[in-house]
């Protein structure tokens, strides 16, 4: 089960993160910029199924990687505290190499912050960790719109000079560029999505503790399937339909508010499609498990391809085929994986994280 929910989060997470990088990311949430009928349904879809869903699937499997870390080095006896310390640090210059050099959406300086946080938290009980993640998320629910539908809109000047930027400017350019967003967006986004990744963090913990994760047949999932998974959806499409055709307030607030409760319904149908893979799978579902070299891949493949220094295609298609081409990338990262896994133990950007959280650690 958990190989199939990286699986899916990987396909989800990079079709939301394309609309920034192959446009301009500097739209407000409220007000998505769409030329087209075409963009505007694929722009209702992407925000309607994958907006902040597909990020819960990857912060609840962050949780999961948590408690996995707590089971082997309690095995083998090793000081977890240093371990998870080592990996925090890990994931936090991995990071701000990602932010600063190819996209300033990185989700892993946030991870690094709020799962510090989250070590306070490991030898809390499942009670306890359920009830204070469904907190955090209620609360993020409640702040988040607020924040967003605030931020100022952005001045002419600086929209053109991200076009000029990313369509003609060489990679210092763009990287001067990315760093300065990086620097700037960070802290907001460690507040509106800090919060909801630590909830999450606490469920998937919840999640190893209770044995859940490792029974796909557990009745949870099938309650979350029946009672999250249509009302989670329907909900979500409603909000981002608001959002984009209506009055932007309470359509951002909607599709917020219940992303958690689609989240949720996708991990109870994950659940329910868990099964037994069969060769080719197998290897897929094993590449997946490479998912921190995958996630930086497609940043780095796709701005490449996007911006000027590369094949200058920033906003030069529409948002479908940007969505298809994402698609596709992620396909044959999977693919070079597949190979890469059948010969070695760790993707690359794994073998690094690796190599940082057992610095100094006799094994």
């Amino acid at each position: 089960m958990p190989d199939y929910l990286r699986l899916v989060a990987l396909f989800g997470i990079v079709v939301v993160n394309v609309q920034f990088i192959a446009f301009s990311a500097l739209g407000s949430f409220a007000d998505p910029l769409a030329e087209t009928l075409r963009d505007a349904i694929t722009l209702w879809l992407v925000n309607g199924l994958a907006l902040l869903k597909t990020y819960g699937l990857f912060s609840f499997m962050f949780g999961v990687g948590l408690g996995y870390l707590m089971r082997s080095a309690a095995q083998r006896g090793l000081p977890f505290g240093r371990l998870y310390r080592n990996r925090m640090i890990g994931l936090a210059i991995l990071g701000i190499a990602h932010g600063c050099l190819f996209f300033p959406g990185d989700i892993l300086v946030i991870y690094a912050v709020t799962g510090s946080i989250l070590y306070l938290f490991r030898d809390w009980p499942v009670g306890r960790l359920v009830r204070v993640g469904v907190a955090l998320l209620v609360l993020q629910a409640l702040i988040a719109p607020p924040l967003l539908l605030a931020v100022p809109e952005t001045p002419p000047d600086i929209v053109a000079m991200e076009r000029a930027i990313l369509t003609e400017g060489g990679f210092l350019d763009a990287v001067l560029f990315r760093s300065i967003g990086f620097a700037v967006i960070m802290p907001s986004f460690l507040v509106i999505q800090g919060i909801s990744a630590l909830g999450w963090f606490c469920l998937g913990l919840a999640a190893v503790k209770s044995g859940m994760i490792d029974n796909a047949a557990h009745p949870h999932w099938r309650r979350a399937r029946r009672w999250c998974l249509g009302p989670g959806v329907g909900l979500s499409l409603a909000g981002a339909a608001i959002g984009q055709w209506g009055p932007p307030i309470p359509g951002v607030a909607l599709t917020i508010a219940v992303a958690p409760i689609t989240t949720l319904g996708y991990i109870g149908l994950i659940a329910a499609l868990s099964r037994p893979p069969g060769p080719i799978m197998a290897q897929a579902l094993t590449a997946g498990g490479s998912s921190l070299s995958i996630y930086l891949g497609q940043s780095i493949i796709l701005s490449t391809i996007f911006a000027g220094y590369g094949l200058d295609l920033w906003g030069a298609v529409d948002r479908l085929s940007a969505v298809a081409i994402a698609v596709a990338v992620t396909a044959g990262l999977m693919g070079a994986l597949m190979i890469w896994r059948s010969r070695f133990a760790l993707g690359p950007f794994e073998w690094v994280l690796r190599n940082i959280t057992y610095r100094r650690i006799r094994v």
